[in-house]
């Protein structure tokens, strides 16, 4: 029994407890949030929350306390699951309501899942050990290094664009970016592929983009028009819903529009307007202020690594759940146009909360082994200065 304690004592001075607490603090709040939404309807979105974010957690700890770098090293895995998932979506995709796109896949028990959230983890454990790679060959920084980071990164950007999952994409682009720019690739390469994207433009739009596309754009411009009639309606209501809240909102389980279900989609992408509502500004800051912390300790533990690889696994968390916070607030509140992309831990959704915390879980594993981290480095410091002498 002592021994039981000592180990858990031990486990939670290794780990990031910060991390943990505002994990589980986003966690406990989104059940708030969910089962006061759940009322607009039949549908017990909160059953199947806890079931995710349960298994979540369980994969979080478990993944944490094993070496990431056992995790990286076992990175054909992760490549090999992430292409049966693309493979299983194209044979038995299918379309949920309320999206646009085929992406997610129905098991049994009634319940779906969405491959494109797992296959984020999959690409970062994959995309940090090419990055470990070419910086162990000091390749890093060729023209031949970067075209083969692009080439990888294109492979799941090209599927999950086929599935029609382009809010998906922009993460995994956000998430591409952000790990070759910490990893030392040179400006001059981010120079280029922005400039290829400006010119690009046309092409993406006339091209890529379909009408429901560009319409989802043009209604961010459009106020007079058909924007609060048509695409712009959901981010109207939105808008309408938590400025309805002011300081404090009408509390849990009171709001009317959330009853009434006036927001589409109030469960998942916009449950933010549920928080602003019944919440009020004070709920929103609160939200805002958990995500912020999560995103800044992941950050942290990033910087204060010593090995080049758990660096890549954290920056590729932190892109993740970073892009993903500012793009759905970015749509709830107008300023983006809306492209499905959920608020990570708080909207409904199983893959997206087990997505988080699986990602959580890599970043906890890196805490969790700094001490290893820190004799690897001394060790090979000493051998190099023996070495030399």
């Amino acid at each position: 029994m002592k021994k039981n304690s000592e180990s858990i004592t031990d486990y939670f001075k290794k780990t990031d407890k910060i991390l943990w607490l505002f994990t589980l603090a986003a966690v406990v709040y989104s059940f708030l949030l969910i089962s006061s939404m759940q009322r607009a309807g039949n549908y017990s979105f909160l059953k199947n929350q806890i079931i995710a974010v349960s298994i979540g957690i369980v994969s979080a700890i478990i993944i944490s306390v094993a070496d990431f770098r056992y995790i990286l090293n076992k990175w054909y895995i992760a490549a090999i699951t992430a292409a049966i998932l693309s493979m299983l979506v194209f044979i038995f995709g299918i379309q949920v309501t309320g999206t646009d796109d085929t992406a997610w896949i129905e098991i049994p028990g009634g319940f779906t899942f969405q491959p494109s959230e797992f296959i984020k983890i999959c690409f970062i454990i994959t995309f940090a050990k090419h990055l470990q790679l070419l910086q162990d060959k000091d390749l890093i920084k060729t023209l031949g290094g970067v075209c083969s980071l692009v080439l990888h990164a294109l492979l799941p950007i090209t599927v999950i664009h086929l599935q029609g999952d382009d809010g998906t994409v922009v993460i995994f682009a956000f998430i591409f970016l952000a790990m070759t720019f910490i990893a030392g690739v040179q400006i001059r390469y981010f120079v280029i592929m922005g400039v290829a994207l400006v010119v690009g433009i046309p092409i993406i739009w006339n091209f890529f983009m379909n009408n429901e596309h560009r319409s989802r754009i043009l209604a961010l411009f459009d106020i007079d028009g058909n924007a609060l009639t048509n695409y712009g309606w959901q981010q109207y209501q939105g808008k309408v819903s938590i400025a309805s809240g002011q300081a404090t909102g009408s509390g849990l389980y009171n709001g009317s529009r959330v009853e009434y279900g006036i927001v589409p989609e109030q469960e998942n992408d916009f449950i933010f307007t549920v928080a602003g509502e019944e919440l009020g500004f004070i709920g929103c800051i609160l939200l805002l202020l958990i995500l912020f912390m999560i995103i800044v300790r992941i950050a942290v533990n990033a910087n204060k690594t010593y090995d080049f690889s758990g660096k890549m696994l954290c920056t590729g968390i932190f892109a993740m759940i970073a892009s993903q916070t500012t793009i759905n607030l970015g749509m709830v509140l107008g300023f983006f146009p809306v492209i499905g992309i959920t608020l990570p831990l708080f909207s409904a959704g199983g893959s997206s909360a087990l997505s988080a915390l699986i990602g959580i879980g890599l970043v906890q594993s890196v805490c969790y082994n700094f001490e290893d981290d820190m004799e690897t480095v001394s060790i090979k410091r000493d051998y190099r200065i023996r070495t030399k002498l």
